[in-house]
This record gives C-alpha cells, sequence and structure tokens, in this order.
C-alpha cells in the first residue's frame, strides 16, 4: 500500500488543552511510586493533530532509557505495521497508559493506571483523533472500558463516542508470540481501509 501522508484532520472539537502544556503539568510527576524507579518520563511523540492515535501499555527499558514510546524492536514492528496502513510514524501519535516503566516491566498495577489516567484523557482530549488502534489488554480495557480479553476484541472496529477504537495484540508481543504477528498485520490493514473509506475533513490542523 503507499504511504498517504496525514499531517492533520479536521479536529471537529476544539483543543482545550495543548500537548505541551498536559506535559508542563505533569513535570516531575511521583503520583505513583514507579516516579521514584524510573530513568524518564515518557509521555507520548507524534503529530498533535493526528487522525490516529496509538495508545501501548507503559514504557519498557529502551523507551525508559530514551525517552520516547516505541523504540527498539518493538517500534521496528510498529513502523512496519504503520506501513501497512499507509502511515508514517511523523503521521500518529503514539503514547501509553502510563508513563513510567513499571520495574522488571510488570503488569502495571491498578493504582498506577489510575494515578496516570487524567493525563492519558487530557492527551486524547487535545488529540480528538478519529481513531484510537490500543495496543494490548491494558490499552482496550482503559479505552473501551470492558475487562474482554484482546483476542475477543481485535479484528473489527468499536465505536466509543466521537472515537472508532481498533485493538490488537501489543507488537512487542508479537516478538515472542510470532503466530500473532499476522494478525497485527492484517488489523493494520482494515486500519488503512478505514481511513481510505473515511477521509479527513477539509480543514487540515497544523502541527502545535
Amino acid at each position: 500500500m503507499p504511504v498517504m501522508h496525514i499531517p492533520g484532520h479536521d479536529h471537529q472539537k476544539p483543543q482545550e488543552v495543548r500537548l505541551d502544556e498536559i506535559r508542563d503539568v505533569m513535570g516531575n510527576c511521583q503520583l505513583c511510586p514507579l516516579g521514584q524507579t524510573r530513568t524518564n518520563l515518557v509521555f507520548g511523540v507524534g503529530n498533535p493533530n493526528a487522525r490516529v492515535m496509538i495508545v501501548g501499555e507503559g514504557p519498557g527499558r529502551n523507551e525508559d532509557l530514551q525517552g520516547e514510546p516505541f523504540v527498539g524492536a518493538a517500534g521496528k514492528n510498529l513502523d512496519s505495521l504503520l506501513s501497512l496502513a499507509g502511515l508514517r510514524r511523523e503521521d500518529v501519535y503514539i503514547g501509553n497508559v502510563i508513563k513510567c516503566r513499571p520495574p522488571n516491566n510488570r503488569n502495571p498495577k491498578p493504582e498506577e493506571i489510575t494515578a496516570c489516567a487524567p493525563f492519558l484523557r487530557e492527551q486524547i482530549r487535545s488529540i480528538w483523533p478519529d481513531v484510537i488502534v490500543c495496543l494490548g489488554n491494558f490499552a482496550a480495557h482503559f479505552v473501551l472500558r470492558t475487562e474482554m480479553g484482546i483476542t475477543s476484541l481485535r479484528g473489527r472496529f468499536h465505536q466509543t463516542g466521537h472515537f472508532a477504537v481498533l485493538p490488537t495484540f501489543h507488537p512487542a508481543a508479537a516478538l515472542y508470540h510470532r503466530e500473532w504477528q499476522p494478525v497485527l498485520e492484517d488489523d493494520f490493514r482494515m486500519l488503512g481501509a478505514w481511513l481510505a473509506e473515511h477521509p479527513a475533513g477539509p480543514n487540515k490542523g497544523g502541527q502545535q
């Protein structure tokens, strides 16, 4: 599929808070114990006017060291998946449910998710994407407010308010469960088809 450059879109809603303002509010966040063990807070990166927002679980070791989400092998896999949807990394916005790495990459605890939740909600409100791609169970549970597993949720779009939501496996997990990779690729092709069928509004948003 050829790459289609999507710099922004008609938000259909005011951006009430800028991403840099949300980051300023977070500061040296210590709302949960992860603030004491992280190397870097990993806020998010990408186009603040993106049509597509990618939501993962939380930073891993490489992300913690570099302060950027989805670097290393998982990031390369995500880049290749985005290309299947006709997208580049700079077209989308990438964030996580939690902004600090849990020790030893353990699963985030409910209280950690609760502490970080207002920041992700404000990021979504600021970007106001058309599509939220949820990578893995924690992202899908947060966005869709469900306890259903990702295997049951993936393979189709879900509508929640303004947002079309596409849950799928996490690209890092597919590095260990190779049988999930073709499924991930199918889901990102589905994302590309959805974007082609639902063109952006006439007023493209610029960079913040």
